[in-house]
């Protein structure tokens, strides 16, 4: 007898592969049984089996080929492992250890496996209709092969004119969220070209684990113009384009096209459509309504005429066969009605590009499109929840703060103009607030009349002498604040941080570059060279410090983690189709409402990584309300209980049933008659 299986015999479905959880019922239906052990294990002891042998390895960057390996493998068991103990995988699948895998990614870089994809559906057996046409569009729509879907899609200079059709190479047909780079300015390290795509592989995988994003509707993108790095320039294991970086006309051509065939509405290119029967005459037609003509794609991608599937000569046929397509497509109606590749409500957000596109970019595209810059305004949202956070302890506003930026790039201009936002609600003017704002770049201090300032310096530029020494700078400025975003490694010395500690009775110190080689400082230099009364966060992570009185303070990481996750949830979910500034400031105040009593006693300025997806979920509410309330959403009608209708949308790690559905009829009505 034919088996009624859905699925050809020996074909195993590697999407998600679930290995011993799945169960006999399942092995015995997808003809897989014998090919495991005669073992049950649920996920939580395969969570447990992934973290003995992460605890086995030494080295952080084998535990990220490790995690990333797993990723590929079974994506729900690897996000239920970094659910398990955020705190501990974060440091791993992003900074500080990305950084690490971003410059050796020549090592790191897998080709994914091919996989062939089933969706299945009660409605449709693959074996009992023999119509080449309609297996083929089957086969067509249910079938794609190859699939390689965890490590981006790398979009090349010389793509140019095809990007349209490079992201029909992507298998998910909805996305809804995407991080971009070019690989010009990762983290710290600079240019790493190609090498970049582990920030946008790494940053999804938090839009996951933190913000519950749904990860087949994320897309990591690399495009690659080429690097002005010598050294990839001559690695034998460089996998990016061996030219130096081509900028101009053509990088913003490329720019545009990949925004605008991002955005663009594209037909699903199988079958879009309502079919209709009619008879005339005893004669049966079938019409498929498919971009203006009636035809249909053959597996050959020719067009093949509608009336080539009848038999003109056997109405009752035509008729029987008509109905049959019918039923089979009205199945599909709901997956291949017209779907955006990928719609203007898709979330672009751009990572780790060098401040000279950084900002143009962001101005350019803002108001046209839904995206956000995350070096820019991440940083700056994490940062100034840090500070509101902070002002906790030192009992006063931030308008009663001068601030002190040691760098003048992307992450510090975002963060002071938040700054100054966010002084405006309070009360201050806008004038009165920027002179409370200085910057240091790499000619040192930004005052008026000094050559060669952007135009986003200019903002902050003061009636002031010129000068240079940090250490000088900060006796003269005598900031109450000092913040550090420019990458150089013990840029706050001993004698800045005694300094501060001098002018103020709790002064706060963010080091806020990554990785952890590019700190201004420790969090143990921090509190020793304060005596313990300094307020201190930092970008990467950094252990428990014991003060000589016995108390244990954990400092607080500011990691863009808590921001990105949270307002991408929020902006999908109500369907935003612009990000306003005001977004960021939200999310800094529901980060800091997050921060306990005990939170600020412990050191914590942010809320313990434990409670990440609580936070990001309380961000993305309010981000909802708010475009509701402003007019700015797009998702309708409004639900009436927001948190609840969010809660839906957020992704589950638990596993699927490959277990079809089977029932029985009652006995009498079984039996065979004679």
């Amino acid at each position: 007898m034919e088996s009624d299986t859905l699925i050809p015999e020996n074909v195993l479905l590697l999407l998600n592969d679930e290995g011993m959880a799945f169960t006999l019922e399942e092995r015995q239906q997808l003809n897989i049984h014998g090919l495991l052990p005669p073992c049950f294990l649920g996920q939580d002891a395969q969570v447990y089996t992934i973290l003995k042998n992460f605890e086995r390895l030494t080295c952080d960057l084998d535990r990220y080929m490790l995690l990333m390996s797993l990723q590929d493998r079974n994506e729900k068991l690897f996000y239920k492992v970094l659910a398990s103990d955020i705190e501990k995988f974060m440091p791993i699948v992003y900074t500080p250890t990305v950084g690490l895998a971003c410059q050796q990614y020549g090592l790191a870089f897998r080709r994914p496996s091919l996989v062939i994809k089933f969706m299945t559906s009660s409605n449709f057996n693959f074996w009992h209709d023999s119509d080449l046409l309609l297996l083929s569009i089957l086969l067509l729509l249910w079938l794609e092969v190859p699939i390689p879907h965890k490590r981006g899609l790398f979009i090349s200079i010389h793509d140019r004119g095809h990007i349209a059709t490079m992201l029909k190479s992507w298998p998910e047909s909805v996305i809804k969220a995407i991080v971009v780079t070019d690989g010009e300015r990762i983290l710290g390290l600079g240019d790493l070209g190609c090498y970049g795509m582990g920030i946008p592989v790494g940053k999804l995988a938090l839009y996951t684990a933190c913000g519950g994003v749904k990860p087949y509707e994320c897309l990591p993108v690399m495009l690659d113009v080429g690097t002005d790095n010598e050294e990839l320039l001559k690695d034998p294991l460089y996998i990016g384009l061996r030219h130096k970086r081509i900028r101009g006309q053509a990088y913003d051509d490329l720019l545009d096209e990949f925004m605008e065939a991002v955005t663009a509405r594209f037909v699903f290119n199988v079958l879009l459509a309502d079919l209709a029967l009619t008879a005339d005459s005893g004669i049966a037609s079938l019409t498929i309504k498919h971009a203006g003509h009636d035809s249909l794609y053959n597996h050959c991608g020719d067009l093949v005429p509608v009336t080539s599937l009848l038999d003109c000569d056997d109405a009752k046929r035509n008729v029987s066969v008509a109905k049959r397509y019918i039923r089979y497509f009205n199945a599909l109606k709901n997956t291949i009605k017209n779907l955006e590749r990928y719609g203007m409500n898709c979330l672009i957000q751009f990572e780790d590009f060098a401040n000279a596109n950084a900002f143009r970019l962001l101005h350019k595209y803002r108001n046209k499109y839904c995206t956000f810059n995350d070096d820019i305004q991440g940083t700056a949202s994490v940062a100034v929840a840090g500070l509101l956070a902070a002002l906790r302890i030192t009992k006063n506003k931030l308008s009663d703060h001068t601030v002190l930026f040691q760098g003048a790039g992307e992450a510090a201009l975002g963060i002071a103009n938040l700054i100054l936002m966010a002084m405006e609600k309070e009360g201050l003017s806008k004038d009165a607030a920027i002179k409370r704002i200085w910057l240091v770049d790499s000619k040192g201090l930004v005052v008026k009349g000094r050559a060669s300032l952007t135009h986003e310096k200019q903002r902050f530029a003061h009636e002031h002498g010129e000068m240079k020494n940090l250490e000088e700078i900060v006796r003269d400025i005598k900031p109450s604040v000092l913040i550090g975003v420019a990458a150089i490694g013990g840029a706050f010395t001993k004698q800045i941080l005694q300094d501060m500690a001098a002018l103020n009775k709790r002064p706060i110190i963010f080091a806020l570059s990554n990785p952890t080689s590019k700190a201004e400082c420790t969090a143990e230099q921090c509190y020793k060279y304060t005596e313990g009364r300094g307020i201190f966060a930092s970008g990467s992570p950094f252990d428990p410090v014991t003060l000589p009185s016995g108390k244990t303070l954990y400092p607080g990481q500011g990691n863009n983690s808590y921001v990105f996750p949270g307002v991408a949830l929020g902006v999908i979910s109500c369907g935003m189709r612009h990000i306003d500034e005001s977004v960021f400031l939200t999310t800094a105040e529901v980060i800091a409402q997050q921060v306990t009593e005990e939170n600020l006693q412990e050191g914590r300025l942010y809320p313990p990584l434990v409670t990440i997806q609580d936070v990001s979920l309380k961000i993305a509410v309010k981000i909802a309300e708010e475009a509701y309330r402003n007019n700015t959403a797009s998702t309708y009608p409004q639900p009436k209980d927001l948190e609840a209708f969010i809660r839906s949308q957020v992704y589950s790690t638990d596993y699927n049933s490959f277990v079809a559905d089977s029932y029985t009829w009652p006995e009498e009505a079984m039996k065979v008659k004679l």
